[in-house]
């Protein structure tokens, strides 16, 4: 079953780029207590996640955090030192956390899988943004058309909130 607004997330956990390395991080432990925009990308370096996905939350991370938001993420189907080369290759190191799904086990948990096998990528997260209040979905956007950012943009995350 797919995550909707109004559910708490389920439990499970990541590994997360840090600045001392890797590091697990449960997911009660992220999202108790903040305010999160939390947006999930097919893959690190892939052309629509690379050019417009990350960078449309780069840009409006201030704009996001005048709204209070307390800290935005970006979950991947990648291992965490892909997701670190990645953070760093695109200046947003110590700004985004980047939350790594390697197994695509938490993916799953949310019922936002994508199978993408026939493009040699197996199973990814399907492209999606939303808004966690304290671990409660309060805004939900999965974008319906493969190679888009349009519905889960932090544009349209930002018109939410």
């Amino acid at each position: 079953m797919t995550i909707k607004v109004g559910d708490r997330l389920p439990e499970g956990s990541f590994k997360r780029v840090t600045e001392q390395g890797p590091a697990d991080v449960s997911v009660a432990d992220y999202f108790t207590g903040a305010r999160v925009a939390l947006f999930a990308v097919p893959g690190a370096f892939t052309p629509t996640c690379h050019a417009n996905h990350l960078p449309g939350f780069l840009a409006g991370l201030d704009a996001l955090k005048a709204k209070g938001v307390d800290k935005v993420a970006c979950l991947a189907v990648n291992d965490v030192h892909v997701l670190k080369a990645w953070a760093a290759a695109t200046g947003a190191a110590g700004r985004i956390d980047f939350l790594a799904d390697g197994n695509a086990d938490y993916v799953r948990k949310l019922g936002l899988e994508s199978d993408r096998s026939s493009a040699g990528m197996g199973l990814r997260a399907t492209r999606f943004s939303m808004l966690v209040d304290d671990g409660v979905v309060k805004a939900l956007n999965v974008e319906g058309t493969p190679g888009k950012v349009g519905e889960t943009g932090a544009e349209r995350l930002l018109e939410q909130i």
